[in-house]
């Protein structure tokens, strides 16, 4: 992110300061992850996650990204969302620096995310593929 666009760009873990309705409307109608996600399981979601908001100097949210982690050996990078009329300046970047940033210090055996799409932008901030894709395994509602 430019030096000018990080003056104007906050971001913070306060579950408190998140718009609860601005992030259900970008998950459930913008982010091909998440289509038709009900506002009740965001919500969910929200209150059961480390969550990181993205802010104007007004105050207005811009972006949004949550972790589930136990805070010892694992977490998962999740619903990580810019707006549109935000995006291009680098606050996606600048975003998920700050959550490696912050997890840093719990020395985390393995910090995981899932992308169709961002695999340069994450590779920038030092993900990388899974060593052994074949290891691993998933339960999901499609069975």
């Amino acid at each position: 992110m430019t030096a000018r666009a990080e003056a104007e760009y906050e971001i913070d873990v306060d579950p408190a300061r998140i718009d609860v309705d601005r992030v259900h409307d970008w998950l459930s109608t913008d982010a091909y992850w998440a289509l038709g996600r009900e506002r009740e399981v965001v919500e969910r979601s929200i209150r059961a996650s480390l969550n990181f908001g993205v802010y104007e100097s007004n105050g207005n949210q811009v972006a949004y990204a949550r972790v589930i982690t136990d805070s010892a050996t694992f977490a998962w990078l999740c619903d990580v969302y810019v707006d549109r009329d935000h995006r291009g300046i680098g606050i996606g970047r600048h975003l998920a620096t700050a959550v490696r940033d912050h997890l840093a210090p719990y020395k985390l055996k393995r910090v995981l995310l899932a992308t169709a799409d961002a695999h340069t932008l994450y590779a920038k901030v030092g993900f990388a593929p899974l060593p052994n894709p074949q290891n691993w395994m998933a339960l999901t509602e499609e069975g």
